[in-house]
């Protein structure tokens, strides 16, 4: 009898490790261009601008536990320069001579390390992180905080990052002339989804 209760203690105990083996699940994405948005805001003496990303990817290795996001293993996303686009054809040339475009292809952020995940609500988190930024060949870490929503198998990850271009050896672009300047610092605001 008693040979007979250890089994099944057994098997529970078993079983119980089973079950919560399988709520652990890795989860690998790469971003969804049709669904991803970013958009790099800056001034000038003149006037604000804005140039759109036509032309982005990446991936991102998270656990989910249950439904909930517990770790981000790996995150990377990367920017085509040239696919950097305003409207304008003089600024979008001006833009990529600045970023030195024909020696450095991409803009590039890679995840070093996840400070926190903290959850917002159900589905929706907030991750403070640190990566490496790199920029026109210089690579920097920056720390970035993202917000995460998971809808079905897709990872939505939006978020808001100032920098200052001088920091990764960018001339601020100017034209006519030296006419209008650009300021230092820009906006990159971007909402990207990965699946």
């Amino acid at each position: 009898m008693s040979n007979l209760k250890t089994q099944f203690g057994t098997f529970l105990t078993l079983l119980f490790v089973l079950c919560n083996f399988n709520t652990l699940v890795a989860q690998e994405s790469k971003v969804v261009l049709a669904e991803s948005k970013l958009v790099v805001d800056g001034t000038s003496n003149l006037h604000d601008w804005t140039i759109e990303a036509k032309a982005m990817s990446g991936k991102a290795s998270v656990t989910l536990e249950a439904g909930d996001l517990k770790a981000v293993k790996n995150l990377d996303f990367i920017v085509e320069v040239e696919q950097l686009k305003s409207g304008k054809n003089g600024m979008d040339k001006n833009t990529f001579k600045a970023l030195k475009s024909t020696t450095n292809k991409n803009i590039s952020f890679k995840l070093v390390k996840v400070i926190k995940i903290t959850t917002v609500s159900d589905n929706n988190y907030t991750i403070e992180t640190q990566g490496d930024l790199t920029i026109a060949g210089a690579t920097k870490r920056i720390n970035q905080t993202f917000t995460v929503k998971l809808v079905g198998k897709k990872m939505i990850f939006s978020g808001k990052q100032k920098i200052d271009m001088t920091v990764y050896g960018v001339e601020p672009p100017t034209a006519l002339m030296g006419t209008i300047k650009t300021g230092k610092d820009v906006t990159v605001d971007f909402k990207v989804t990965y699946n």
